[in-house]
């Protein structure tokens, strides 16, 4: 992996394929760059595609304390390296930074944002607010795989033998890795309301997608993302869930940012 270095210091390290114009990743919580590799994959025939470990996952460093301004600069410091402007992709809480990252007017030629998670009137209850305390007193124990099921129970509205289940999956490990970041993401989301004042602001081209299979907040999410923002588009691509399939999901994204 490359390695830059954020505004205050901070080493982020990325990884670039394919050729052409650039076009940056950026991953949800509880996740790396490498959950990007499937979909870099097929957009690397066309654009220059950058994989980044987000602050304090992966081999980027993790400089305190925490603030989601520090994330903003992290991915303006990727944009540097892809030659000053970029495309950028954001799923989850990842599309809610790349949101807040083009309000803050980085110099983001093209957004597209996949369900990021705001709560939409009552589609589902808003996380406690002493969440992020509870999953940093569980990670400072050693309990992160506790933080996890706790995050995904009282974060995400997962069903408790749901969550329970996921425990021996193949992906849980990974996860366990990075529980100490869930409480980063919840501060970029603050309390999961839609930003209104701050997304009317952006004034690029922005796609808004969501999957005909995702739960409604999902689809009420980006409906309202794409209302607000000037000229934004919204498509919905059928069949498909909040991890949506990457050779469903490609395509659209290579006609957008073509």
């Amino acid at each position: 992996m490359e390695q830059t270095k954020s505004a205050d210091g901070t080493p982020i390290a990325f990884e670039r394929s394919g050729e052409g114009p650039a076009l940056i990743l950026v991953s949800g919580a509880l996740s790396d760059g490498a959950s990007g590799i499937p979909l870099a994959a097929q957009l690397a025939p066309m654009f220059t595609v950058y994989r980044y470990d987000r602050r304090g996952r992966g081999s980027s460093g993790d400089t305190p304390p925490y603030a989601a301004d520090r994330e903003i600069e992290d991915l303006g410091a990727v944009i540097a390296e892809a030659g000053g402007s970029a495309r950028v992709f954001g799923h989850s809480s990842g599309a809610a930074l790349s949101l807040e990252a083009a309000a803050r007017k980085l110099p983001i030629t093209r957004l597209a944002a996949y369900e990021p998670p705001y709560i939409f009137e009552t589609d589902r209850s808003v996380p406690p607010p002493d969440l992020s305390a509870r999953l940093r007193d569980l990670v400072s124990t050693g309990q992160r795989g506790e933080a996890v099921t706790l995050f995904m129970v009282e974060g995400v509205g997962m069903p408790p033998e749901m969550a329970a289940g996921m425990a021996g999956s193949p992906v849980w490990p990974g996860m366990e890795a990075l529980a100490h970041t869930i409480p980063y993401d919840l501060t970029i989301m603050e309390n999961h309301a839609v930003p209104t004042d701050r997304l009317a602001t952006i004034g690029i081209p922005t796609l808004a997608i969501d999957g005909g299979a995702s739960p409604d907040w999902a689809r009420h999410s980006v409906r309202e993302v794409a209302s607000i923002i000037p000229g934004a588009r919204h498509v919905t691509l059928g069949g498909q869930t909040h991890n949506a399939d990457v050779q469903v999901l490609a395509p659209v994204l290579e006609a957008f940012f073509s």
